[in-house]
């Protein structure tokens, strides 16, 4: 009888768990402005916004639910918050790293865009502009088409300069970013050329592609192929260089060489990228 009780014990305490499971599960209300979290990458670090986005639903939000010159959290329930790990500059303003609460004050014609350091609060109701990091004001556009739901993008995002933008209802607010990342990384190379392992290769194809310090880039390209010297990308990327540094003489005979290398290993890419400087050297 007494293990009758303890198995019918057993059965009833997973039922019952079962149910307060299931019971947990129903009650999971989504909140009606969702959340997003969007990270991009900028410069030598990211940038990343955590935000509720609430809909128009068919009312007039700015000007209207969000009225003009409040402060307003930038989105619904929390306050929006942007996180850097590297240093920003905003519409010309530097911005440290660190972790940011984002307000902003919409206007008809401007609006004011606010990062406190009090990141973590409910709407704007608890804000304080003595706790303001950085203020700035932008110019509001009027969107083509209306959005729904409010959302916050990157767009036309490069190494060093990008767009955040604000978009709801019919209107706009483009942020420009900015980094100061190629000198830092010059930096960091010619830096890492002090020491044992040195990056000829990858620094020099760095300087092509950023116009820098090609003079220095041929040399330590020629450092690069001296220690590969049968490998048609080494070829490749020294004839680039020569051609870009004016020296079209050399530049041809190491593409020559290059395409040899990438014919005889049949390599499709550098037998097209030789070929390639070929042509720009002027060669048919």
């Amino acid at each position: 009888m007494k293990k009758v009780l303890l198995c019918l014990g057993m059965l009833l305490g997973i039922s019952a768990c079962c149910s307060v499971n299931a019971q947990e599960i129903r009650m999971k209300i989504p909140a009606s402005s969702t959340g997003q979290r969007i990270e991009q990458d900028f410069g030598l670090g990211v940038i990343s916004v955590n935000y509720y986005r609430p809909n128009t639903k068919g009312r007039k939000i700015f000007g209207g639910m969000e009225p003009y010159g409040l402060v307003w959290r930038t989105g619904a329930n929390n306050a929006t918050i942007v996180k850097l790990s590297d240093t920003v500059a905003l519409e010309g303003h530097i911005l440290p790293p660190g972790e940011y609460g984002l307000f902003s004050i919409p206007g008809t014609d401007e609006w004011t865009i606010i990062f406190s350091k009090t990141s973590k609060q409910w709407g704007a109701y608890s804000y304080d502009a003595k706790d303001d990091v950085l203020r700035f004001k932008v110019k509001p556009f009027k969107l083509d088409n209306k959005v729904e739901t409010l959302t916050i993008q990157f767009a036309d995002m490069h190494q060093e300069d990008g767009l955040m933008q604000i978009l709801w209802e019919n209107t706009g607010v483009t942020i420009h970013l900015k980094t100061d990342v190629d000198n830092r990384i010059l930096a960091n190379i010619i830096e890492a050329m002090k020491g044992e392992k040195k990056p000829y290769y990858m620094g020099a194809i760095w300087c092509y592609n950023h116009d820098r310090n090609i003079s220095q880039a041929v040399t330590w390209m020629r450092e690069a192929d001296k220690a590969n010297p049968g490998a048609d990308n080494m070829k490749y990327w020294l004839a680039r260089l020569q051609l870009k540094n004016g020296d079209k003489a050399n530049a041809i005979i190491n593409a020559k060489e290059g395409l040899r290398l990438a014919t005889e290993g049949k390599d499709p890419e550098y037998i097209r990228l030789n070929t390639e400087v070929l042509h720009d050297a002027g060669v048919n």
